[in-house]
């Protein structure tokens, strides 16, 4: 666990506040919580690496510092990297930071939730701009219709967290979620 100065150091030096001009994602996320606000843009290169990350708030030092931590985290990973540290906010915010009170977890989760908002969009867009021979289901895993489609018969496979097992769709930002629904569906229907 790290010394928890390092709350206050994001706070007071944060790291990547702005925005991103021609940014691929750009998401917001707000909490009822507390009435904190947060803008989170991306910029992501041709392979799915996330090049630059931003964000602008409206919060506490708790939601500061866990955005501040967070962008730096996530330049040079991939979107599907990204998705996964934004799914736990505990280990990717607050372990992190140290001595974080509880009363503020939510900060870390709205943090995340941007983020993973940021990502969803840009996995939303390349799919609807995807133009190879098969269908793009999950983008951040590049795991086409047809593998999903392989991994069912040949598995028997009946939930998305089956098929997330078998080929990782659905592993990052979840929003092939009903893609994969639909999948399922038809697959097992033809069974």
């Amino acid at each position: 666990m790290q010394c928890p100065h390092l709350i206050s150091e994001h706070f007071f030096n944060p790291k990547n506040v702005g925005n991103i001009a021609d940014a691929e994602a750009v998401a917001r996320a707000g909490s009822v919580t507390c009435g904190g606000t947060l803008r989170v843009s991306l910029r992501v290169d041709e392979s799915q690496r996330i090049t630059d990350a931003k964000f602008k708030s409206a919060g506490c030092s708790y939601l500061v510092a866990a955005s501040s931590l967070l962008t730096e985290r996530v330049k040079g990973k991939t979107t599907a990297e990204a998705a996964v540290l934004g799914q736990s906010p505990r280990k990717s915010v607050i372990e992190q930071l140290g001595g974080w009170p509880v009363d503020r977890d939510h900060c870390a989760a709205l943090a995340c939730e941007a983020l993973i908002s940021a990502v969803k969009q840009y996995s939303d867009s390349v799919r609807e701009e995807w133009t190879g021979d098969e269908a793009l289901i999950c983008t951040c895993f590049g795991v086409s219709e047809r593998t999903i489609e392989n991994e069912i018969k040949a598995a028997g496979l009946r939930t998305i967290a089956e098929v997330t097992r078998a080929c990782n769709a659905g592993a990052g930002c979840r929003s092939c979620y009903s893609l994969i629904e639909d999948i399922l569906e038809s697959v097992n229907s033809e069974w």
